[in-house]
Parts: structure tokens; C-alpha cells; sequence
């Protein structure tokens, strides 16, 4: 992890962060996917953006946090997190594990350190320096 000063919140925050994740995957898919349906019913596989855009989220936070040599880490991580994202579906009968979202979780984890790597990475202590600037006074 880099050098912060708030290190335990962070850690914290990373697994709350990721306990709505999975919260979200394992909840009934219809009070948000029949309105979200309705209003992307344009945007052919909707799921799978959504797969992509979570795990790219997810990437860009993590490697806000830990050192750039680590973010095969953050890869490998959040890897193992989709499968148990998806092997936790297997187990309800309201939802559906599907290969293609491992994919689209992969491909999300490839953009967000793409955009870490091109200078987002390691926001995290930016991020506390900024707000120790703005709150000193």
C-alpha cells in the first residue's frame, strides 16, 4: 500500500467498496434492471458495460492506493473477485453466472489500469495531500 496517512479508512472504505459490489451482484435483478432495461433497452448488452464499467471502477480505485509495481496485484485481485462475484451466482436461482461477464470484468480491469498507468494511478495520496491543504486552515 503507498504511504498514507489514513491507510486503516482506506483499507476499510476498499472493503465496504467491495461488499456493495457484491451485495448489488446477489440482489434480485429486478428493481434495477427492469427500469435500467427499459432505458438502455438501445445499448445491446447492457450487463456487460456494466461489468466492464464496475471493474473499471474498481481498478482506478485500487490503484489509487497500492504501488504501480503492485497493480498486477489489483489485477489478479479483482480477477479472483469476479470469478467470486460469479460463482456466488451460481449458487441463487435469481441469477445467472455468465462467462461474458468475466470478460467484460477483465476487459474493465485492462481499461482501469490502462487509465491508472497514464497518470491516474496512485491518487490516493494526492487525494490526502489536497485535502490536508483545503482543511489546514
Amino acid at each position: 500500500m503507498l504511504p498514507l496517512r489514513h491507510a486503516r479508512w482506506w483499507r476499510a472504505l476498499s472493503v465496504l467498496i467491495l461488499v456493495l459490489v457484491l451485495s448489488a451482484a446477489m440482489s434480485r435483478a429486478i428493481w434495477f434492471f427492469d427500469d435500467l432495461g427499459k432505458a438502455l433497452s438501445w445499448l445491446q448488452n447492457a450487463d456487460k458495460w456494466l461489468h466492464g464499467f464496475t471493474f473499471i471502477v474498481l481498478s482506478v480505485w485500487f490503484s489509487g492506493l497500492v504501488e504501480k509495481r503492485r497493480y498486477w496485484l489489483v489485477a489478479l485481485g479483482l480477477m479472483l473477485f469476479g470469478l467470486l462475484v460469479e460463482f456466488c451466482q451460481l449458487q441463487v436461482t435469481y441469477r445467472m453466472a455468465d462467462w461474458l461477464d468475466i470478460v467484460a470484468n477483465t476487459l474493465g480491469i485492462i481499461v482501469g489500469l490502462t487509465i491508472a498507468v497514464a497518470g491516474l494511478g496512485g491518487w490516493g495520496p494526492r487525494f490526502e495531500d489536497w485535502l490536508s491543504r483545503r482543511y489546514s486552515h
